[in-house]
């Protein structure tokens, strides 16, 4: 019997790190991400706690799949249908109702379930058509592990590490990444 069930709530509160370790107590699992990068960073993680040897990337970009796999990290886009999984995790499940990759979400919601758990991930806007689809679904509310706010206009020069910046226009996103580039050193973009 599959349990199928919801991690809900705001950004930072854990929801994924909870549904990673969830899926590394099965003997298989995959968990899909809305994005390239998320995929990465969580596949990392997985190979320090697991073993290189047991755990995959999938990407638009990337494919690393070990003999030994048990444990795939992909973007929604990219979870292999060949396979059969014990655990289906899906993040930012929300992202169903996105215009333009919604489509993608809706399928993984309602074609792919777990051989013997499915979590979604995502906002608490999700809540009402899990529970439509789904009149079983066990729903986990979680709050912000941290403070989030808003520190109004700064200099490049005088923002901090790992600060969020938000830009309204995908020509301002890259000129603000790149002026970040040369005074910091780095920065990631995230559309």
């Amino acid at each position: 019997m599959n349990n199928i069930s919801a991690i809900l709530g705001p950004t930072n509160t854990g929801k994924t790190f909870f549904a990673i370790k969830k899926m590394l107590k099965c003997n298989n699992g995959v968990i899909g991400f809305p994005l390239r990068l998320l995929a990465r960073e969580n596949y990392e993680y997985a190979k320090r706690i697991v073993g290189e040897s047991k755990v995959a990337l999938i990407t638009g970009e990337e494919k690393i799949i070990p003999k030994a796999a048990k444990y795939f990290f992909c973007t929604v886009e990219s979870i292999p249908k060949n396979y059969s999984f014990d655990y289906v995790g899906i993040d930012e499940i929300q992202l169903a109702s996105d215009f333009e990759r919604g489509y993608v979400f809706t399928d993984k919601l309602l074609n792919i379930l777990g051989n013997k758990e499915t979590v979604f991930m995502g906002s608490i806007s999700a809540e009402k058509i899990l529970k439509k689809i789904y009149p079983d679904i066990k729903i986990l509310k979680k709050n912000r592990l941290s403070k989030l706010t808003y520190s109004g206009h700064k200099k490049i020069s005088r923002i901090n590490r790992k600060t969020a910046i938000i830009a309204f226009s995908s020509e301002e996103v890259y000129a603000i990444a790149e002026l970040i580039r040369r005074q910091k050193g780095g920065a990631a973009i995230v559309m």
